[in-house]
């Protein structure tokens, strides 16, 4: 008999259907506006389609997990590449991150909500699945939730799947009588199985395309066939991968039958208000009008950009003596994720480089601006989230918790390389993708080779994310990070947090 003292672990309370939403007043379009006013007990709810959507927004919510909070995807993952620093102000400075970044992470110092908030966003999809069926709505408008939710419980499956590999397949509300410390973990394959034809059988009830300006950022047919094809590529279904890119690329450097297309200019891409561009597929939403105060970061409640204040310059100031000083006006920040030396030096001459790495050196040499150095400081700090006091929130709250800019989860170049990738790195049609990401910024043709997808993809994509797994998927995080002590086969995934482990059925991942 289990002992019942567990009885509050995450993942069991989490999937257990007296789950709570924040309660929300909304239309029935409109995701980032939404106001948390509280909580509902979802035996009453999903009567009507206006409870039906604010229970598929509390799906939505844990988009937020790859920009929002201290921990984040994209600063955690940042920072055990081979192209950025944990940094922050010590080396004490978020036990989590920094483990992770030089390979001492353990069960332990595994950040919790990695495994926990992803299974909060499955169990919140259960729960929809389960009673939107008796719900008082139009079938079409309920076809179409049950797909967004379907999609996006797959993704999260599929994150949890790159990070931790051997994870519990949960389908269904757990109710408290079930024996839920015996849930056992799934085959990998089995879990891919399942989300790849959940997805499949979503895409039909998916619009085309979002109609409205208050639709934007909700999961449209494009955006389930990227995010199936990014499935399929780490699931090592080449061919299906491509097949499924190609019908979000259409024709490299056009616009495809989606709507998406490059933004002509790359640097566009990181200003703030620029938001869903014709290059994002999927995005992120971040808000000031959550007033986020630092009693409920990380809670879910707070709708902020993390990343901002998370890269930000420690004491960063410009020097006002100095005459026509250019310098940008950057809000001071934390200090994590610095960029290497080796992606400075990798990325001279490419016409990118201002973009994604702030040159704090140079302005220092030139007397322009001043900053403290936080923990592995090399003078170059990740441009394309970098706040600037013009983005600084008008509204209440902390401002640190409030910064705005959007996050894309998947854009087009990177579904471009993905799609050259899949292909082998060969044949015209990858070398028209790669030469399209490389046009856009006035760069010339090289030959499409697995090594040019390569090295394109660290360039174009660098510090959103996505580095660290790509040297996994490719087999080459040992040689890449074996100086930082990356083990071969062992941190090609992470530990489960210890606290999921106790008195239950999951077994630790191997070499933890």
């Amino acid at each position: 008999m289990k002992n019942k003292r567990f009885i509050y672990k995450s993942l069991s309370v989490l999937l257990l259907t007296g789950i709570s939403f924040g309660a929300v007043s909304c239309n029935n379009s409109n995701l980032e506006d939404v106001q948390n006013s509280g909580t509902f007990e979802p035996d009453n709810y999903f009567r009507n389609e206006e409870q039906s959507f604010s229970g598929l927004v509390a799906v939505y919510d844990m988009l937020r997990k790859y920009s929002g909070g201290f921990e984040n995807d994209v600063t955690f993952f940042n920072g055990a590449s081979d192209d950025f620093y944990s940094g922050g102000g010590s080396s004490t400075d978020g036990a989590g991150i920094q483990g992770f970044s030089n390979y001492t992470i353990n069960p332990i110092i595994m950040p919790l909500s990695y495994w926990k908030d992803y299974y909060q966003g499955i169990a919140k999809a259960n729960l929809l699945f389960e009673r939107i069926p008796n719900a008082d709505m139009n079938d079409q408008t309920r076809k179409r939730f049950i797909a967004e939710a379907k999609v996006l419980r797959s993704l999260y499956y599929f994150e949890l799947l790159r990070m931790f590999k051997n994870i519990p397949l949960i389908l269904k509300p757990i109710k408290y009588d079930d024996d839920y410390y015996n849930i056992p973990q799934a085959k990998p394959a089995d879990v891919y199985a399942q989300i790849e034809s959940d997805i499949l059988s979503a895409i039909n009830d998916l619009p085309v395309a979002t109609s409205t300006a208050s639709e934007k950022g909700r999961i449209t047919q494009g955006t389930a066939h990227a995010i199936l094809g990014k499935i399929y590529l780490y699931d090592k279904k080449n061919t299906d991968a491509a097949a499924q890119f190609e019908m979000v690329n259409g024709t490299p450097g056009g616009t495809s039958q989606y709507g998406y297309k490059l933004v002509a200019n790359f640097a566009d891409l990181w200003k703030v208000n620029n938001k869903f561009t014709t290059e994002s597929i999927l995005e992120v939403m971040h808000t000031d009008k959550s007033n986020a105060e630092w009693d409920f970061w990380g809670t879910g409640k707070d709708e902020g950009n993390s990343i901002n204040q998370m890269i930000a310059i420690i004491s960063y100031g410009r020097v006002t003596a100095t005459p026509n000083n250019d310098a940008p006006d950057i809000y001071k920040g934390w200090g994590f994720n610095p960029a290497t030396d080796d992606l400075f030096n990798f990325m001279q001459g490419d016409p990118r480089l201002d973009a994604t790495i702030f040159n704090a050196k140079k302005f220092v040499d030139e007397n322009k601006i001043t900053y403290s150095s936080g923990f592995r400081d090399t003078g170059y700090f990740l441009n394309k989230f970098l706040p600037r006091n013009a983005d600084k929130s008008g509204l209440p709250g902390a401002t640190e918790l409030n910064f705005h800019q959007n996050y894309m989860a998947i854009r087009l170049a990177d579904t471009y390389l993905m799609e050259a990738e899949a292909l082998g790195g060969s044949g015209s049609r990858a070398q028209a993708l790669l030469d399209a990401v490389r046009t856009r910024v006035g760069l010339t043709s090289v030959p499409v080779s697995m090594q040019a997808i390569k090295d394109e993809r660290r360039r174009e994509l660098a510090g959103e994310g996505h580095r660290w797994f790509d040297l996994v998927r490719w087999g080459d995080a040992p040689a890449k990070l074996g100086s930082r002590g990356f083990v071969a086969g062992k941190n090609e995934i992470l530990p489960i947090p210890f606290n999921e482990l106790v008195n239950t059925a999951l077994m630790q991942n191997p070499g933890y």
